[in-house]
């Protein structure tokens, strides 16, 4: 069924999940294992996010042809048209016909470079798609009713780049969103937002001025971590209230339990206030789940409007058992064999009763839940309550990786990387990047900018834009000869052997804990520098000592470790916990980063015209250089790795 039809038909209100290509293959394998988990939360239906130009086209037609024919929910593609060739998006719009998807969200995605720094077009050809309502109307014209069309809104307006918030005007853009409408569209999702009293205001001038019919969806992401969610903001353009920034005060700030924690009230205060203050016209709530669970379960549970699927699947849990072996390790293993109950009110039994999910998938496919049984079936809402409250072995696998845990978290993670998923981009929109990093043509032009960045005159690199953290003060001196004798430095951390998790330089976590890190850099080397001397002098030290990985545009990568290896460079000791390891830089980790940070090499280059001195210099460097990451184990000698690399 289409978007719109189960939105009709449906009378309690519900929800949807955003998920978004795995940047690493085994959270690739482990996230199909996740949403089968979350479809026990009775999503209306789940979304696959499309990235920048169509950079994760063939990963998002996966793992959307894999979830439609897996989970027994509806899925709906995202699919961003502007600097997307349009071969990409006759294939997709194909593919997502040929294996049964119905519902597409159009949106517009990025504009051109060259657009938004004023300059003129590298090429003369026409231009398809300039704006979302181009690509509702070729789908339209294309496909006739067969897909369910979805566009996007902005609660707060609609802001471009580094444009300043007094920008924002939700009233403005009311004409180009009611043309979205009339041109086809079915349905509505908002950017993230939390103010809700900016999004009830949209509410009615959406329903006053663009339409009374058409569902009005939504947009909520979980608050995870105090960093990622001022990030998440700021990248969004939403404002954050100040009754909610009250909330989380500095000292809680590190603990990223205790925010997620606080903002589960917030985000199940938010769904409640929007259904009551709408007498339930609003009754979908669509959440950017970060491919991660736990916290989306918690507010389902919070909140006086979706706790009913939890209420529902307690009532069903007793008619479950009669249906499921519960081995003494409490791992679930269901029937052997297709259900073949039909949907009813509520699409109650559609998850319980479906048809198994194959395990027989090809290679390069997700792999999906294992059992000691040839198959599964598609799990009952029991199985949500396992995962709000931590229990039994969903429950454990439910936590494990519970945050957003950025390029050095665990790769295993289906929530590892970047917090969007978007794909690789310059941090900065582009006419701040011409103002920030300006028009460099050589390597003093880097050097001056990376040095710039390290004495806070500017606040982030094409690879960065969440700043220096307070550590980086403790080896900042080191930091700038290695920059300064042409080593670009994009990531790092100082050691330490048993700091208080309340200090305020190196501590997070909860209180009264005690955290260690290893001394680490990741930076740029002149390929020649690294061959004829640098890889000599870690060498010389052996592994016990130091480690490193190395990689090329090209993909080229080694390593004085074994394959596959794995190094943990910060971890946390805490009163009834097991030690927490949230900075690991892997194999598999930086073969991922690797590709995304030269990748960035090329973007940052698009700033300036073809065959000018910047372009070509930049592309230079995307080949003449290695990214090279360099642990050193010994966390006693806290000075040791600057000595060694300055030597």
């Amino acid at each position: 069924m289409s978007i719109r039809e189960l939105y009709n038909e449906k009378s309690r209100p519900s929800l949807s999940l955003e998920f978004f290509p795995p940047k690493t293959e085994t959270g690739k394998r482990n996230l199909l294992e996740r949403m089968v988990r979350m479809s026990a939360l009775d999503p209306l239906f789940i979304t696959v996010t499309w990235g920048a130009g169509g950079s994760t086209a063939e990963k998002t037609l996966e793992l959307a042809a894999i979830t439609q024919r897996s989970l027994n929910v509806p899925v709906c593609m995202h699919l961003t048209c502007t600097n997307t060739d349009k071969t990409v998006i006759d294939n997709a719009l194909r593919t997502c016909q040929q294996v049964g998807i119905r519902n597409i969200l159009a949106l517009r995605g990025d504009p051109s470079i060259e657009d938004s720094v004023g300059q003129e077009r590298v090429t003369q050809e026409p231009v398809d798609f300039e704006h979302a309502v181009d690509l509702v109307r070729y789908i339209r014209t294309q496909y006739g009713s067969y897909f369910c069309i979805g566009v996007a809104a902005y609660p707060e307006g609609h802001c471009e780049g580094e444009a300043e918030a007094s920008e924002q005007d939700p009233l403005r853009d009311l004409p180009y969103l009611k043309e979205k409408v009339d041109a086809g569209a079915d349905f509505v999702i908002t950017q993230l937002f939390y103010d809700v009293k900016k999004f009830l205001t949209f509410q009615k001038l959406f329903v006053d001025h663009v339409s009374a019919e058409v569902p009005l969806i939504p947009g909520l992401m979980p608050i995870n971590s105090f960093l990622l969610f001022n990030r998440a903001a700021k990248l969004s353009h939403a404002s954050i209230p100040k009754h909610i920034l009250d909330k989380i005060p500095p000292e809680i700030q590190p603990d990223d339990n205790a925010v997620k924690s606080i903002c589960v009230d917030v985000l199940a205060d938010i769904i409640d206030t929007i259904y009551r203050e709408t007498n339930g016209r609003v009754k979908c709530f669509h959440f950017y789940t970060l491919n991660l669970e736990k916290a989306v379960a918690h507010i389902v549970a919070k909140s006086d409007v979706l706790h009913h699927i939890m209420k529902e699947a307690e009532e069903e849990e007793e008619e479950e058992e009669a249906k499921t072996n519960v081995d003494q390790d409490g791992d679930i293993a269901l029937d052997d064999g297709p259900g073949t109950t039909t949907l009813q009110e509520d699409n109650r039994k559609r998850r319980r009763n479906s048809s198994n999910v194959s395990t027989n998938f090809t290679s390069n496919q997700l792999a999906v839940h294992k059992t000691r049984r040839s198959s599964i079936g598609i799990p009952s809402r029991k199985v949500a309550i396992s995962i709000s409250q931590g229990t039994g072995t969903l429950g454990r696998d439910a936590t494990w990786d519970e945050f957003p845990n950025g390029r050095f978290g665990d790769s295993r993670s289906p929530a590892y990387g970047e917090i969007d998923g978007y794909g690789p981009s310059i941090k900065a929109g582009s006419k701040r990047a011409l103002q920030l990093w300006g028009s460099p043509t050589n390597v003093e032009d880097l050097r001056n900018i990376f040095i710039k960045y390290l004495e806070n005159s500017i606040d982030s690199l094409p690879w960065c834009d969440l700043g220096l953290s307070p550590e980086s003060a403790l080896i900042q001196e080191e930091l700038i000869q290695l920059n300064d004798r042409g080593f670009f430095t994009l990531a790092s951390q100082p050691a330490t052997n048993g700091a208080s998790s309340t200090d305020k330089i190196l501590g997070w976590g909860p209180a009264h804990g005690v955290v260690y890190q290893k001394s680490f850099v990741e930076m740029f080397v002149q390929k020649e520098r690294w061959n004829t001397s640098l890889k000599h002098i870690v060498d010389h030290y052996g592994r016990e000592k130091l480690t490193y990985y190395v990689g090329g545009s090209d993909g080229s990568f080694g390593s004085n470790l074994e394959p596959g290896s794995s190094n943990v460079v910060t971890w946390g000791v805490f009163a009834n916990s097991q030690v927490i390891q949230t900075t690991i830089i892997s194999e598999e980790s930086f073969k991922a980063w690797r590709d995304e940070a030269f990748s960035i090499w090329l973007e940052w280059a698009k700033l300036f015209p073809r065959n000018s001195q910047s372009n070509s210099f930049l592309r230079q460097m995307h080949q003449d250089y290695y990214l090279v990451s360099v642990v050193h184990h010994d966390y006693n000698q806290s000075d040791e790795l600057w000595e060694i690399l300055l030597s």
